[in-house]
């Protein structure tokens, strides 16, 4: 047992958001985000103005999260950092920044891989939210990965089903550029979802073998819709906004569901977790909150600021770490892609 309280800095730059929490054991004092709102205007998240951003804001954000958590520097115990999945360059401005703090201040570093930390997140002390029970299945989906994630313990996982090209946030966001949304367009198809009718407009599911999803065909298949219906209604869009909105969501939830189900009657595991930026959208919040008393399941749906890029997730899995002396040298290197 631990007599002295461990204060983990967690950093997080895999993409468009600097963010930095501390830690005390399993309980977030600060979770700080920095969003890059340049990317916008570019229709997506442009890397080389992604890393500049991150250097800008890396120390006032870190200075924020030690500030707002009451904490010096001094009392750190270790400090985790994202070392990917991600854009290379905005890694490298988390990870070198990590290593010449951790040196500084004599203390381990610890290397967190992004996408168990969006699994793990449950397992951060909330009032209100319970955490999973060992074996679950996770079902990580966010912009870059839809994954179904059987997890036996804290680093014991096996990816059992995946995208086979677009991911899942990637399906929204086009989706939204289809129908002339800005961008990111994933959370204003889920606003106008809750005001249309999901039964408005049917579109074809993809036709997938086992755990895999493909949403690429889907793309297509409302891109030729919604050329067609405004080839013969130029008005077709904004006369029937909230109702295709609806449609869409409607049919990638369901796509979501089939494969969990398939994944529940595979692996006898009816508990199950969502991670990932995907996981706020209110649609798929709702629906798996109904399977458990439609499937007899037992869901566990991450507090929303813990869903997309946070640096409390990176905290949590640093923790867990710290816990099993899972310490890196300075000579870890960031990866672009690292699997789960």
């Amino acid at each position: 047992m631990l007599k002295q309280p461990v204060f983990i800095l967690a950093i997080e730059s895999s993409c468009d958001d600097t963010a930095a929490a501390v830690l005390q054991n399993d309980v977030v004092l600060s979770n700080v985000v920095a969003n890059q709102l340049i990317h916008n205007q570019y229709g997506g998240v442009v890397p080389e103005l992604a890393s500049r951003a991150h250097q800008q804001n890396i120390v006032p954000v870190i200075d924020a999260a030690l500030r707002k958590a009451n904490i010096q520097k001094e009392q750190l115990t270790a400090i985790a950092f994202t070392q990917g999945p991600g854009l290379m360059g905005s890694l490298l401005v988390g990870s070198s920044f990590a290593k010449s703090l951790a040196l500084a201040l004599n203390i381990p570093l610890i290397a967190v891989n992004h996408m168990q930390a969006h699994i793990l997140a449950h397992f951060i002390s909330e009032e209100g939210f319970e955490k999973p029970t060992f074996p679950f299945i996770a079902l990580t989906i966010s912009g870059g990965h839809t994954q179904i994630v059987k997890v036996t313990d804290f680093f014991e996982m096996e990816i059992i089903g995946e995208t086979t090209d677009d991911a899942v946030g990637e399906a929204f966001d086009k989706s939204a550029k289809i129908l002339g949304l800005p961008y990111p367009g994933g959370p204003l198809v889920d606003k106008y979802a809750q005001l249309g009718n999901a039964k408005a407009f049917a579109f074809t599911k993809p036709k997938v073998a086992g755990l895999d999803f493909s949403f690429s065909g889907l793309k297509t298949a409302i891109l030729y819709f919604i050329q067609k219906k405004v080839a013969e209604n130029p008005d077709f869009i904004s006369e029937n906004l909230n109702d295709i909105c609806a449609s869409i969501q409607h049919t990638i939830i369901e796509i979501l569901m089939d494969k969990l189900k398939l994944a529940v009657n595979e692996t006898g595991i009816n508990k199950i977790a969502i991670g990932g930026g995907v996981s706020a959208n209110s649609g798929i919040r709702d629906t798996l909150a109904a399977a458990e008393s439609k499937y007899g399941w037992k869901t566990y749906i991450p507090k929303f600021e813990y869903t997309t890029d946070n640096a409390a997730m990176i905290g949590i899995v640093g923790y867990q770490k710290f816990l099993l002396e899972n310490f890196e040298t300075y000579e870890v290197v960031s990866k672009a892609s690292i699997q789960i």
